[in-house]
């Protein structure tokens, strides 16, 4: 592993507080558009309206679930970081790219051997 442990930390912590400050946010949007949701419905909201207001709702939950997922993948890169086998490929056994690891710090392979999607 070229980079070191506390670098590996440094990264995947900054991309953490990241990734939580985005997922608190979502949060917040998801639980006011809910909120105008139920005063909006005392209106008697035409029924297409309602449809697109559970739409969106589905897609900000969406959007919470992904970003949930992104922290589960950094804690498990710092546990990775604390077994000494971070920025080993999972695939191939062979090194991560540095570069990919600063840019991707959960990185578990390397853009090769990613799984489609997960590149």
């Amino acid at each position: 592993m070229a980079i070191d442990p506390d670098e590996a930390r440094q990264l995947i912590q900054a991309e953490r507080e990241r990734i939580a400050r985005l997922l608190a946010g979502e949060q917040d949007q998801l639980e006011h558009a809910d909120v105008v949701d139920i005063d909006e419905a005392d209106v008697d909201q035409r029924e297409s309206d309602a449809a697109s207001g559970l739409v969106e709702r589905g897609k900000d939950r969406a959007v919470l679930e992904q970003l949930e997922d992104e922290l589960a993948e950094l804690d498990a890169a710092l546990a990775r970081v604390d077994a000494g086998t971070y920025g080993i490929d999972e695939v191939t056994g062979e090194p991560i790219a540095d570069e990919r690891l600063r840019a991707v710090p959960s990185a578990r392979t390397n853009v090769a051997s990613a799984p489609e999607g997960r590149r």
